[in-house]
This record gives C-alpha cells, structure tokens and sequence, in this order.
C-alpha cells in the first residue's frame, strides 16, 4: 500500500463525489424509488456468541445473538440487490434479505462485493456451490490478490472452475457502475494481509453516499498514506467503521494496545473536534462478542451515543 496508490484512491473517492453532485442536480429520486443500503449483520468475523464461549445470554435468548458485519445494496426500480461480504452467517443474511427485497431467481444477487480474506468476510460463498444451492455465474468483486487467492485454494477454486461464482476486478481507487444509479470505489486500508489486500468501500446512490470500513488497524496508520479519516467521514452521508473493540481491558487477562483496531474510544476521542452533523454519520460495526457497546442500556452503548455517534445496528435501513 505505497502513497501513490492511496493518493490515487482519494483522487478517485474526490472525482466520484463531484460525480455524484453533479447527478444529484441531474435527478431528483423519491423515497420510494431510491436505492437504500440495509445492515444485515454487526459483528466481529465469529459473530455472537462466538464458538465455545459456554456461558452466554445468546444461546438461549435470540435477543442477544448478532450475525457477521455485512450490508446489502438494493435498488427497488431494477430489483438488483448486492451483498458485501460473504460471511459465515451468508445463508441466514440471505433469506432476511429476500424477506426485505423478494427477487426471482435464487440467490437473486447482482454481486458480492468483498473487502479481504480474513474469516468472517468471504466464507459464505460456500453456499453458492454444487453442494447447497448451486449458484450459476454470481459476480463476485475482489481485488487482485483476493481473486487469485479463490482461484487458487480449494474449495473456493472448484466455485470458479464450476462457473457458480464469476470473479469481477477491483481496484484500488477506481469506480466502478454496479447499474445506473449506483457505484462503489474500493481502497486500500492498512490491515492484517495475510492472503489478501484490505480494502473499504465508498457508495453511491443518487441522492447520498455510504463508507464502509470494517477493519483497519489504526486510523494513524491511514494518516501515513496521505489522508485523514476526518476528510473521507465529511465527504459521504453515513460513515460504517470499524469498533471491534471497545477499550483495552475488555478481554480478560490480555493487554490489548498492540491489537490491529482502534478502540471505539480511542475513535471517539479522536472525532471528538467533529461537529454534531459529522459525528453523527459515524456508526461503529463489526463489534467483538467482548464489546460491551453491543448490547442496549450498557454503559459503553450510552457513552458511544452521548458523545454524538452511532453504533450499527441489524436491519436499519440508509436511502441512497
């Protein structure tokens, strides 16, 4: 991830707001029409309650159960719809998706847009192949690394050779059309790369715009590359970032300053100059089964809200 390539995203993320204000003045799109971005899942990669923790409301009480962070698009004029990420939850996200936005066909996506190869963001495409429902020819946008790593390593191999899943380019700053009235632009963030780039997403719709970072390992490191978190936040509508952990101290027994994310206060502490309009586009997600801000009426949660900012959460719905 050297600065030109980060600079030549936030040129692309720069042409594609003045893109979208110039269509906004070109179209004027009602409630009912617009394309909106719904949460289909808030948490970190192993969900809540994650594997093997014994002792959690979750397991007997749905009210404390949370899927995978993962979003869809739809555009009710075309009834295309699109997922981002194929989480370990994908089949259960998939059917409140049909539920929200009923399409012919099965799985009736447009594409699957995905940010990196860690866990809980691309395993779901499991169910596309021979073995569940047998998809035929999904778009599945990855950057470079990520699609060679699926067409390299089995299972995910054996969905491209079948033709279940047909891998489409992205690249790091430049936009691509999802249809008429939506686009996305992907770009690099500092993360674990084990197997693959990280990257996040800008979204646009005709009326207003999304940013989508799951995970990142600092905000400081991003500031190294050429640009601020601060100027991306004021350039869309509603920004999804990344709050897997609270604070430090939260995982019993572990020091957890050297941990790849931000803390949500170390977050807040940082936007804190932010006015009330811009801090309140920010709504952390992909939070750990540890964060305390998962849950209604918690200390964390009410802090995160009585500083101005949001947390996200399953099935709220953004007009784009």
């Amino acid at each position: 991830m050297e600065r030109r390539g980060f600079a030549v995203a936030c040129l692309a993320l720069l042409q594609a707001m003045v893109w979208a204000s110039a269509r906004g003045q070109q179209e004027t799109v009602t409630r009912e029409e617009a394309p909106y971005l719904v949460v289909l899942g808030i948490a970190q990669d192993g969900g809540t309650p994650q594997a093997g923790t014994k002792e959690h409301p979750g397991w007997t009480d749905p009210d404390f159960r949370r899927l995978a962070t993962s979003l869809a698009v739809v555009d009710p004029m075309s009834h295309h719809r699109w997922i981002f990420e194929a989480t370990p939850d994908f089949r259960e996200q998939l059917h409140q998706l049909d539920e929200i936005a009923p399409v012919e066909g099965k799985p009736g996506l447009a594409g699957i847009l995905l940010t990196h190869a860690h866990m809980g963001h691309y395993p779901g495409l499991m169910h596309l192949g021979h073995e569940s429902m047998g998809a035929d020819g999904v778009p599945v946008y990855a950057m470079p690394r990520m699609r060679d790593y699926l067409r390299s390593n089995g299972p995910w191999s054996q969905l491209v050779r079948y033709e279940n899943i047909v891998l489409k380019p992205l690249e790091d700053g430049v936009s691509i059309e999802l249809n008429e009235r939506l686009s996305v632009t992907p770009f690099l963030v500092p993360h674990r790369q084990e197997y693959s780039e990280v990257i996040g997403f800008r979204i646009e719709g005709p009326n207003r715009s999304a940013l989508f970072i799951p995970d990142i390992d600092s905000w400081e490191e991003w500031d190294e590359m050429g640009s601020r978190i601060e100027e991306v936040i004021a350039s869309v509508d509603v920004a999804y970032l990344d709050g897997t952990f609270y604070a430090n101290g939260e995982i019993e027994g572990r020091d957890m300053s050297g941990f790849p994310h931000p803390f949500i206060t170390h977050s807040m502490d940082r936007f804190s100059g932010l006015g009330p309009e811009e801090k309140d586009k920010v709504r952390f997600i992909h939070l750990n089964h540890t964060n305390p801000a998962l849950w209604p009426d918690s200390e964390a949660r009410e802090t995160v809200i009585d500083r101005g900012f949001r947390l996200a959460d399953e099935g709220e719905r953004v007009g784009l």
